[in-house]
């Protein structure tokens, strides 16, 4: 997937200023297509858009298919009519550095459902069959998706192996009954998509119209207790009741003794070649709708997975390696919607048969400059001397630290690494991220993105994730005042400009700026 020389931030929209609660598709987010847009950037790479859950994590959805609906913007409900400014009056004080997810689901939930029943009560013929529509064409998902969503409700939000026998396992008299029961709460449950997907398609079609593209994630893996693996019980290793006989992870490594419990169900791969990989082409056609670029996110696990028992203790010790469809299972996917612009996320234990199916598809891997340092240079592919053209190169994910964390951080830096950034590039390192962002964007990789928290040169407080911590993850929120950041904004188009990630006259301009250069 060779592209023009191209440079981008990422940033999870959750993360966007707002007040209420939490970032969503309103105002800001095109605050920050525009902001992009000023900085030269022609990228903007997002986390997976799903529902979340217990645990708040993206990664973990209730939906592969379905949008969060706490980003859906209540200004723009207000706009259309689904909303009066007076049925925010009593708008509590949420906090504006951080996302409180608790706080915020119980009021989004019942203002979401109140925008619903006005909808129901004042739109036009022409807004229902719009609504019908939509639903109509989404109902490969969206039918089982509203249904689980209302079981959810009536079962206070258990897991679905906790609800009785018959809606767990699916009979079909007791989803006919369910569906009577809750039709009012399964068209609500739909509006709410309707509305993600209008919002959504509003702000993808303001950034593509400025020439930016945005990369999307698909974990490979989805969650236990989500519609998908409800509705389709006969594509995962399940037990008679529906629990997992196998999960996702990955083995005891350097970090961890007894490796990653993920606790995702695993697919029976064989199962779903019978029908063409049918479910996985609606997936990937659904994510097309969205974002332009696909990263897929522990692409190695289509080579080769690790398949753990189930076991109380949640270790990852006693897995196995399994084999995974490779690259014939992209074959079938392109020849249903054509070469999908896909990047890998090729990070962890990668093998050479992982190596072969990335190069053998033509896919860029990722080049992680935090992981690059205080190994032998010609070892170490993460340095930037072994980048190669098709390649994304990044200062850190939203698994790393921050760059300023990660810098000043006795636990996952040292001075043997600090010494090894500082002789790389022949100078006293005092602003680390910026070091690593000139290095990003002097790389030769086609495509630079960092965290908008580098951007920013924030500290730990800022980190997005950490790995294998279950609390206090994804809540890490931008201010009102940080688009106000020029020195921030202009160091970040100065870097794309003088490395080529720019293009057309504005580099003879940048020249002009920089008369000392």
């Amino acid at each position: 997937m060779l592209v023009p020389r191209s440079s981008g931030v990422l940033l999870h929209p959750t993360s966007l200023p707002g007040r209420y609660g939490i970032g969503d598709l309103g105002q800001w987010s095109y605050n920050f297509v525009d902001w992009l847009e000023s900085a030269y950037q022609t990228l903007w790479q997002i986390l997976p858009l799903g529902p979340t859950s217990y645990g708040d994590s993206p990664y973990q959805t209730l939906s592969a298919f379905a949008g969060n609906p706490y980003l859906i913007s209540f200004d723009k409900l207000i706009a259309d009519g689904w909303l009066a400014p007076e049925d925010l009056a009593d708008l509590p004080p949420f906090p504006t550095d951080h996302v409180d997810y608790g706080w915020i689901f119980t009021y989004h939930k019942y203002k979401l459902t109140l925008a619903y029943q006005n909808f129901a009560k004042k739109a036009s013929p022409a807004q229902q069959q719009q609504f019908t529509e939509w639903c109509a064409e989404n109902k490969d998902w969206l039918d089982d998706y509203a249904l689980f969503m209302s079981l959810k409700d009536e079962h206070d939000g258990r897991p679905w192996v906790e609800w009785e026998a018959d809606v767990a396992l699916r009979d079909p008299q007791a989803l006919v009954d369910a569906l009577n029961r809750h039709k009012e709460n399964i068209e609500d449950y739909k509006f709410r998509q309707w509305q993600f997907a209008l919002q959504w398609s509003a702000l993808k079609k303001y950034a593509n119209d400025k020439g930016i593209k945005l990369i999307g994630d698909v974990p490979i893996f989805i969650a236990h207790d989500s519609s998908d693996v409800w509705a389709n019980r006969d594509l995962f290793y399940l037990d008679e009741v529906g629990n997992p006989t196998v999960v996702a992870g990955v083995p005891p490594d350097y970090f961890s003794a007894t490796g990653q419990y993920w606790g995702n169900p695993l697919y029976k791969w064989e199962e779903m070649a019978k029908d063409g990989y049918s479910w996985w082409i609606r997936r990937f056609k659904a994510v097309q709708t969205q974002v332009d670029i696909i990263r897929i996110d522990h692409f190695r696990g289509f080579e080769a997975y690790w398949e753990i028992p189930t076991n109380e203790e949640r270790t990852a010790v006693n897995g196995q390696w399994v084999k995974g469809p490779d690259i014939p299972f992209f074959r079938v996917i392109e020849a249903a919607l054509g070469a999908l612009p896909i990047i890998a996320e090729d990070l962890g234990v990668i093998t050479p048969g992982v190596e072969a199916m990335r190069d053998g598809l033509g896919l860029p891997g990722m080049k992680v400059l935090q992981f690059a340092w205080g190994n032998l240079p010609e070892a170490n592919l993460f340095l930037p001397h072994h980048h190669i053209e098709n390649s994304v190169v990044y200062t850190g994910t939203h698994d790393n630290n921050t760059t300023l964390g990660w810098w000043h951080s006795d636990k996952e830096t040292n001075e043997h690494i600090r010494r090894h950034v500082e002789l790389y590039v022949n100078q006293e390192v005092t602003e680390a991220n910026w070091t690593l962002m000139r290095i990003a964007q002097a790389s030769v990789s086609h495509m630079a993105v960092v965290p908008m928290q580098d951007v920013l040169s924030l500290d730990t407080d800022a980190r997005m994730n950490t790995p294998n911590v279950p609390a206090g993850n994804w809540m890490w929120r931008m201010s009102e005042g940080d688009f106000g950041n020029q020195a921030a904004r202009d160091g970040l188009r100065d870097l794309t400009l003088l490395y080529g990630r720019a293009h057309g006259t504005r580099f003879i301009e940048y020249l002009h700026d920089h008369p000392m250069i």
